[in-house]
């Protein structure tokens, strides 16, 4: 099944799930934050616009994908489009949702206890998701995400920048997703018209620093020197502090189960060694 999508939000995620499902012979339109982004994305052949509730597009949509993060004061997105006439509606959340598991394994049965104040954002505006779906009477499915990257945003251009770092703090792991299953996730789901939670990432959660080595090796750089974890934390930011307080492994068996998705990149290492061939490739 096809049909009209819009994405509010076309960001890394979103503009990668327009352009997938414009492939995919959906009609697709999506909005972003100034002007001259929507103009360089109209010359691209994407349909973008200012966000507006009176909006031709958004009123003309039968599907709806947000990415827009909330802030304190709420969500910004939902006043706009809580009276699109749609039959779905997806809503781009994080796994951070869970907070800390001490590196035990979580899924979507597991009660969320957010501990980051951008994670209990996330959460509040899930449940005002939940409630505009059902008002509305339609399906909503919510994706959580953990670290996204893909082709521009990975530990290529870390290492090629000189930003990568490998921090030894035993036992920290994070779960990450390729910016393309992202996509295969949103639209499977979509297409079906298919509500509910879904953790959307790959099979493997692992250490950054061996994310940051297989980079460094697949680039013919240096790996850089593994620093404990009480020398790095100084020279951090307190955003990337904050990432490594909290530890935990997601399942993502539903997101296969249900959605039957396959995953495209089940590790980092099919992941980045595919962002590589195609820099390489003339």
């Amino acid at each position: 099944m096809t049909g009209r999508l819009y994405v509010v939000g076309l960001g890394f995620s979103g503009l990668e799930i327009a352009r997938r499902a414009k492939a995919a012979g959906w009609e697709v339109a999506g909005s972003v934050t100034s002007e001259a982004k929507a103009a360089r994305l109209r010359a691209d052949g994407i349909d973008a616009e200012l966000l507006s509730a009176g909006s031709a597009r958004l009123r003309g949509a039968s599907h709806l994908v947000c990415t827009v993060a909330p802030d304190a004061s709420g969500d910004p997105v939902l006043s706009q489009v809580r009276h699109a006439p749609v039959k779905w509606f997806g809503y781009l959340s994080t796994t951070g949702v869970y907070g800390d598991r001490g590196g035990g394994w979580v899924d979507e049965s597991d009660a969320p206890n957010p501990g980051q104040a951008r994670s209990r954002y996330r959460l509040a505006a899930e449940q005002e998701w939940q409630v505009l779906g059902r008002k509305a009477g339609v399906p909503l499915a919510i994706f959580r995400l953990p670290a996204i990257y893909g082709p521009g945003r990975s530990a290529l251009e870390q290492v090629l920048e000189g930003r990568a770092q490998c921090v030894d703090k035993p036992g920290q792991v994070f779960s990450r997703v390729h910016v393309d299953d992202i996509a295969s996730a949103v639209l499977a789901a979509m297409s079906r018209n298919l509500g509910g939670i879904f953790n959307v990432c790959d099979d493997e959660p692992c250490a950054q620093y061996e994310v940051v080595a297989l980079a460094s090796q697949l680039l013919g750089r240096p790996v850089p020197k593994l620093v404990p974890w009480d020398e790095a934390a100084p020279k951090m930011s307190e955003m990337a502090r904050s990432f490594y307080a909290e530890n935990r492994r997601v399942r993502n068996e539903r997101l296969k189960r249900e959605l039957g998705v396959v995953l495209r990149y089940p590790s980092y290492r099919e992941g980045l060694s595919a962002i590589a061939a195609q820099r390489k490739a003339p």
